[in-house]
Parts: C-alpha cells; sequence; structure tokens
C-alpha cells in the first residue's frame, strides 16, 4: 500500500531531513509541500539537494492544503503547529515536530513556552525505557504523534535504562551537550552567523532555561523517576548538525559497576537504532551523520561515584525527522525500520 503525504514546512531543515528520507520509503508517496515565505517557489530552489522532488512546488501552509493526506508531517516552529493540527480530519496520521504536543504539564508549558497548551500526544520515541515496556508499546495505531526535541531525546535515551534499573540516583543529573546549529533551524539569526560559530564554541540557554529540560523530566518520570532534576547546558560548537551529549549521574549506593552496565545493555539489546557501544568505546558524531542511530558509551566515574554515557546522535535524522518516520512506519503497521538509514556518511 502507498500512503499519500504532505510535509508542512518543508523549506526548513527538518521538513528537508524528512524528505530527504522519505525519497526512499518504499511505502510513502509525498504528494504535497508547503512553506510560508517561500510559497509558491519550486522545492528544488529552496532544497536544491533534493533533486526526487523537482516537480513539486511549495504551496501555502493551511489545514486545507494538508487535508486529504494519509500522512501529516508537521514541520513548523514552536507554537504554529497547533492550531493547524486542530483542523486535521481525526483518522489522518499527524506527525508534529515541533514542541506543540511534547508536553503533558500544561504549568510546563507555561513555563518553557507560554501560549496556548494544545495536549500532549504520543510521544515519538520508540526505544525509550518506560517503567513497563518501551515507548514503542503506545505507538501502535496512534494517530497523533510528538516527535522529540532532539536534545531532549538524546539525553533521556542516555538517562532512562539507570533510571528504569534504580542504578542512578534521580537528582544531580548533569547534561552537557555540543550541538550543531541546525537544531536552532533555518531562520536567520545573527547568533549563527558562520562569522559568529566558526572557531568557538557558544553555550546557551545556561542555568536551567532550556525548554527541553521538562522534555526530559517528563521521560524520565516515565521510566519511574518521581521528581528528577537535572542540569542541562547546550553548547553550539562549528559543525552543521549532530549532538554529542555527556550525561552523568550519581550511582545508587550499594551498586557495583557491573549491574551500572547491564541496565544499559538490557535497554537497548537488540535494538536497530539505539546501540550500546563494547566497554571503552565512545561515539563521535561523525560515526552518526546521516543515521537514524545513536551511538552510546559507558563508563564508570569510581573516584566521583558516577556514571558517564556519551551519546551521539544526529540531530535532523535520529533527534527529529528519523524518529518521526520511525514512529509513522509504527503507527502504521510497517516494520519500523522502513526508509530509515543505520549506516552513517564517512568522512
Amino acid at each position: 500500500m502507498t500512503y499519500s503525504v504532505a510535509v508542512s514546512g518543508a523549506s526548513g531543515y527538518a521538513g528537508g531531513e524528512l524528505l530527504r528520507l522519505i525519497a526512499d520509503h518504499p511505502e510513502f508517496e509525498v504528494r504535497t509541500v508547503t512553506a510560508h515565505s517561500n510559497a509558491g517557489q519550486p522545492l528544488v530552489a529552496v532544497q536544491p539537494h533534493l533533486r526526487t522532488y523537482t516537480h513539486l512546488t511549495l504551496k501555502e501552509t493551511s489545514a486545507e492544503t494538508l487535508a486529504g493526506h494519509d500522512v501529516v508531517f508537521l514541520a513548523l516552529p514552536h507554537g504554529a503547529s497547533g492550531a493547524v493540527a486542530a483542523q486535521l480530519e481525526p483518522d489522518t496520521l499527524v506527525i508534529d515536530c515541533g514542541a506543540d504536543h511534547r508536553l503533558e504539564s500544561p504549568d510546563a508549558w507555561a513555563a518553557f513556552y507560554g501560549g496556548e497548551h494544545h495536549g500532549a500526544w504520543t510521544y515519538g520515541v520508540p526505544e525509550l525505557p518506560r517503567v513497563s515496556g518501551t515507548q514503542r508499546d503506545r505507538l501502535a495505531k496512534t494517530r497523533r504523534i510528538a516527535a522529540p526535541g532532539c536534545n531532549a531525546s538524546t539525553v533521556a535515551l542516555s538517562l532512562a535504562p539507570g533510571i528504569r534499573a534504580g542504578v542512578i540516583e534521580e537528582t544531580d543529573l548533569v547534561s552537557v551537550l555540543a550541538v550543531g546549529p541546525s537544531g536552532a533551524g533555518k531562520s536567520l539569526k545573527a547568533h549563527l552567523l558562520g562569522a559568529e560559530i566558526l572557531g568557538s564554541a557558544n553555550p546557551y540557554s545556561v542555568g536551567g532555561v532550556h525548554r527541553h529540560i521538562p522534555e526530559i523530566q517528563q521521560a524520565l518520570c516515565w521510566a519511574g523517576a518521581a521528581a528528577p532534576t537535572i542540569s542541562f547546558t547546550p553548547v553550539i560548537v562549528p559543525m552543521s548538525r549532530g549532538i554529542l551529549a555527556t550525561s552523568t549521574a550519581r550511582i545508587t549506593p550499594g551498586i557495583d559497576a557491573a549491574t551500572v552496565r547491564a541496565a544499559w545493555e538490557d535497554a537497548y539489546v537488540g535494538e536497530r537504532f539505539v546501540q550500546l557501544l563494547p566497554e571503552g568505546q565512545f561515539p563521535r558524531t561523525a560515526d552518526v551523520l546521516g543515521a537514524n542511530t545513536a551511538l552510546m558509551g559507558l563508563a564508570i566515574d569510581e573516584a566521583a561515584g558516577r556514571v558517564v554515557v556519551v551519546t551521539a546522535v544526529d540531530n535532523l535524522v535520529k533527534g527529529t525527522a528519523g524518529a518521526a518516520i520511525q514512529s509513522a512506519n509504527l503507527a502504521l503497521g510497517l516494520t519500523e525500520a522502513t526508509g530509515l538509514p543505520v549506516n552513517g556518511v564517512a568522512p
């Protein structure tokens, strides 16, 4: 069966990555692409690398334009997808790559985003460990999916196994991320200009104000935490895409190193897209470039009594578009890995 697909926000980085991946998906056919300021232009005028789609022209983003498709991907700025999504038919599979439907708590939404809270959809990180099972169990047959924040899902995947197994403490969690500026979107921003970031590492949203913090805490609560606290610091580095997250947590007293590592091994054994590397090995962002893969290395800092988890993802693939397509596959009853690359691009 072929599913008709519309991609809204197709002129942006996330929309472009969705289209790149869907081009190799045997069950998806992109029939409509929409944008805002770029509406009326050929898609390849703003996404010249997507030669598969030379026949498509960007249309205005509206519920009327998106109606009538089997699958709709919304790659719109935060705050823009909620109103559009509310007008789409309930039997349409809608995947929101923005933040509008990620948070269950209206208070958390008000504190970190503001504006109308549109309610939470099924979270689109299939491998995420929960107290029982994984998030995958909740994605089957849903028709509304919230794709994750790239930083949030990377940190949640890094720490949730330890929370679920009770081998780490849920307070005093620390995560520092090196991130590529593509995660901030394609709109022109002075602090993301090449002249500003080349040759420099630039921290941002420091001191507990980053919008992905409540999303991380929500995911860790699903894994069994009661009131997790995390110090989260992202740093923009001069690479176009990628996240390298270094997360640490206090080891629960009385737990030995083998038991700690076993928590992560048990959580991700058999997973295609989340892989724990052999002991002593750690990933690079280059290893996951273009792939729907999260590679993870783990070490025990015995002197500090902490576990150290280093995770690499491509923020535009596993962090956003790949997670969205992977979740859509599950919702449609397709093989989960359909159309998604596990191999990166090198050099």
